[in-house]
């Protein structure tokens, strides 16, 4: 995408207000900017004109406030794990690389909450906490930065019990397109004051401002812990386990459906050797074994109701870890049914009570295609993924899947769900937002050119 005409690349006279802030940490390196070019996307790259590091909240705040000046794009990047084109500079500028601010400032045990820089990531902070007794639950699969996650309001395996970032998040520092750095929320566990500004930069996508401070909420770390596998003959089969488990309130900490297609290719992937059925994942966390068993005893004695076969228990964490690990795998595990291909992922959520009719009109697209698609969905709360490994060089496999994705979105939309449970719009989700949000629509755009006047921030996403 040629650069907008509002907007300046980051020239030499930038570059030198940006290295005066960031010294060495600052690159125009061509390796350094083709990283920042993209995330695991199918979308194109976008090159940014440079890459800063910063190492504090005063470091972003002068370097937002010089691209204000020359009226040159922001964008932050974390980790690089997005996955709708969140982080590519579309329009080139500065990629705010923030993975240096990547201290743990407090934790509280008392209180059950934690501030941390946004740069921290999911793996770095459950490490810090395991002396604590404390746990961050959630979970989207990638290491990524707790900052990307609350931009792109993030959630994965462990939402359908603990929620998602949106939850998550008690309060955030976050440095606004003129340079100021605003505090959002609080450490108490509920406010009636003001507008609730936190949840309206959690799930931005850094296109209001650029989030460098986090509080969150934390869980006692479960004393006991379990998992199982089960499989079934069909979708449906498999969905209405899922409602029943949740409709009579067993407290699953997570419910995971693998398609035919996704368990076979895990098992190529991982070496493993599942039944090649739709199967469920589930996670059992409680105060005791004794807790565990008898959650385990009537998921399972619900799953045999609705044909569920092979209800198979994990209880050592050797054994569990093995069991999510393949469970994470899932993603390279499809992309290795075409190698060399890229993932073009989808993430659409309805109400539960439509899951398997919207899997089942799904699957019969792909069906009925030339490519091939492996699902794997937060079936707890209504998200699933349909993973399609495409040629990036092959327009036809592109053209394909953009069919089939939009005709996924307007599915979900019209069963009163949304285009995107977890991903984010970034560039591939903006043109199912008219329909999904109507006149709403209109009041987001208010409020970017409110906060962002000159739209430097993140510009060509969301919106």
């Amino acid at each position: 995408m040629s650069p907008h005409p509002s907007f300046k690349p980051a020239d030499e006279a930038l570059i030198a207000e940006l290295t005066a802030v960031a010294g060495a940490n600052l690159s125009t390196a061509l390796a350094v900017r083709e990283h920042h070019a993209r995330g695991e996307s199918h979308h194109p790259a976008g090159l940014p004109d440079v890459v800063v590091f910063p190492d504090s909240n005063e470091d972003v705040q002068a370097i937002v406030s010089a691209c204000a000046k020359h009226r040159c794009p922001v964008v932050a990047f974390g980790a690089g794990s997005s996955l709708e084109g969140h982080v590519n500079a579309v329009h080139g500028g500065v990629s705010v690389d923030l993975t240096r601010m990547n201290r743990i400032l407090r934790v509280s045990a008392d209180d059950l909450d934690a501030t941390v820089q946004a740069g921290v990531t999911r793996k770095q902070f459950d490490k810090h906490l395991r002396s604590t007794g404390l746990i961050f639950h959630l979970d989207p699969g990638a290491d990524a930065t707790l900052g990307g996650m609350a931009a792109t309001r993030a959630s994965g395996t462990t939402a359908v019990r603990y929620g998602t970032m949106r939850d998550a998040v008690l309060g955030l520092k976050v440095v606004l397109a003129d340079g100021r750095l605003i505090t959002t929320g609080g450490r108490a566990r509920k406010s009636s004051s003001g507008y609730d500004l936190t949840r309206l930069f959690v799930g931005s996508e850094g296109t209001l401002g650029v989030i460098t401070e986090l509080t969150v909420r934390l869980h006692g770390r479960p004393e006991a812990v379990a998992a199982a596998t089960c499989h079934f003959p069909d979708i449906e089969s498999a969905v209405r386990t899922v409602i029943t488990t949740i409709q009579l309130g067993i407290p699953v900490a997570r419910i995971e459906l693998l398609d035919e297609v996704q368990v076979e290719a895990v098992n190529r992937f991982s070496h493993l050797s599942y039944p090649v059925f739709p199967t469920l994942f589930f996670e059992f966390h409680g105060l005791s074994e004794r807790d565990v068993t008898e959650q385990a005893e009537l998921v399972g004695e619900i799953a045999a109701e609705y044909g569920g076969a092979a209800f198979e228990r994990a209880v050592t964490p050797e054994a569990r870890a093995l069991l999510w690990q393949a469970r994470h795998d899932a993603y390279y595990a499809a992309l290795a049914m075409r190698p060399g291909s890229r993932g073009w992922t989808t993430d659409a959520c309805v109400p539960i009570s439509r899951l398997a009719e919207c899997i089942v009109e799904t699957k019969r697209d792909i069906a009925a295609s030339h490519l091939v698609a492996a699902l794997v969905g937060h079936v707890g709360d209504g998200n699933f993924h349909m993973i399609f490994p495409v040629n990036p060089d092959a327009p036809d496999d592109i053209v394909e899947a953009e069919r089939l994705s939009e005709r996924l979105a307007e599915r979900a939309i019209s069963m009163g769900g949304t285009c995107t449970g977890e991903h984010g719009v970034g560039l591939g989700k903006k043109k199912y937002l008219s329909r999904e949000h109507g006149e709403g629509l209109d009041v987001m755009r208010e409020i970017k050119n409110a906060l962002d006047p000159l739209g430097i921030l993140n510009p060509g996403k969301m919106l």
